[in-house]
């Protein structure tokens, strides 16, 4: 466990965010650990150090653990300035529930950070060039072409991608979070200056609109670098050269034109038709919606523009194509944290830098929780030639290799 002795002055950043990400006035505040105005004021500036039951009291009052409050790290510079723009548009009602949310973001962020330090393990960043958009050049063919270069760099072909998410935090270092927002909101974005690209996508909506959801933000991270943003899900009137940029750039990496053509002409050449139930093969096969499935045969040619708004009038009986078909959805909900994120938390406990409570204020869960899930990921279940189980304890640290001869 660390012991090296806080500045008062992080304390008092740390805690005059949480009270900001939270709507809480300073007087509240104040009141709620029993001194003035003035010396709560000092606090958060760092000129009196808080006491230990104040910051165990204001925790409580801002709802986060006291161990955030005390690391010795210096905290990551506030979320909220950078979405301000976005945020102006957004009816009071959701952006109350939107900025709780970016606050969330931000400590999930702040968190990551903290547990790489701690394990000496940062996360190697593999990103493609920013690319500038120019009013002369056309916009969709160019995200074509992005999208294509990128899926090469990447080394996909032309195939399915199984699972953008760990993909793009394995192979590019992307940070990819999931949690609830209004619905009407696909996801977030930021560039962070020693993380990278960071999301925060949202929980409420079904595995494959987040797909595209996380291929849209990526494409901000190409053309919008350094500039933070919130997508909507649906964007009404003319679209800013950027967001059709990212809508065209979501679609073709979700669903190379190669492909996509390969295995239409396939169906045709092979049943002399396309009909409903082939729409939803391809879909199952992309794990994309039905929507954005017919939109991307529209867009190379392959169905009549409007084909998709035709059949949506008349009622796509999806569900029992679905069923007909004998097709089930192998997309579950997604984590609020990544894969690795939960690892280098419970390899923190396994080395003793994390007691079982502060892995479960990592994981956002109870300790009951958290300690399933450390038991989980330290222990694997062998089976033998006879059938017989045995639980194999994993040590992170063992070295693979180690000369045992």
């Amino acid at each position: 466990m660390t012991t090296d002795p806080v500045s008062p002055r992080i304390i008092g950043q740390r805690l005059a965010e949480a009270r900001k990400a939270r709507s809480i006035r300073q007087d509240a505040g104040a009141e709620a650990i029993g001194v003035s105005r003035p010396t709560f004021i000092a606090i958060e500036k760092g000129e009196r150090e808080a006491k230990p039951a104040e910051i165990v009291k204001l925790a409580a009052l801002y709802g986060q653990p006291v161990s955030y409050f005390v690391r010795t790290m210096e905290p990551l510079t506030d979320f909220q300035p950078h979405f301000r723009a976005a945020m102006e548009k957004v009816k009071p009602a959701d952006a109350e529930q939107l900025k709780v949310a970016i606050g969330d973001f931000k400590q999930f962020v702040e968190n990551y950070l903290d547990l790489e330090k701690r394990m000496k393990s940062p996360m190697r960043m593999n990103y493609p060039q920013p690319v500038e958009l120019n009013p002369r050049v056309n916009v969709t063919e160019l995200a074509e072409d992005v999208a294509n270069r990128e899926r090469q760099r990447l080394g996909l072909g032309d195939q399915p991608i199984p699972n953008i998410r760990s993909l793009l935090e394995s192979d590019v270092g992307v940070r990819i979070f999931f949690m609830p927002l209004p619905r009407m909101f696909a996801g977030m974005y930021i560039f962070v200056d020693g993380l990278g690209g960071c999301m925060l996508i949202n929980s409420v909506h079904p595995a494959d609109k987040q797909r595209a959801s996380i291929s849209h933000e990526y494409a901000h991270l190409i053309v919008d670098r350094y500039t933070a943003g919130i997508d909507y899900l649906t964007v009404f009137g003319r679209k800013p050269a950027n967001e059709r940029f990212a809508e065209s750039f979501a679609m073709s990496f979700l669903m190379p034109a190669s492909s996509v053509r390969f295995r239409f002409n396939e169906i045709v050449n092979t049943t002399g038709n396309f009909q409903v139930g082939d729409l939803v093969k391809l879909k199952h096969f992309y794990s994309v919606s039905m929507e954005a499935m017919a939109l991307r045969l529209e867009s190379l040619g392959l169905l009549k523009q409007g084909a998709w708004d035709l059949q949506k009038e008349k009622g796509l009986p999806i569900r029992e194509a679905e069923k007909r078909l004998g097709l089930v959805s192998e997309l579950r909900p997604e984590p609020a944290y990544p894969e690795r994120y939960k690892f280098l938390a419970v390899h923190a406990y396994e080395r003793g830098e994390l007691s079982e409570k502060e892995v479960a204020n990592y994981l956002r869960c109870d300790i009951w929780e958290a300690r399933r899930v450390i038991q989980e990921s330290m222990f694997s279940v062998e089976v033998d030639a006879e059938g017989r189980t045995h639980p194999i304890q994993a040590d992170f640290e063992t070295s693979l290799l180690t000369d045992h001869s």
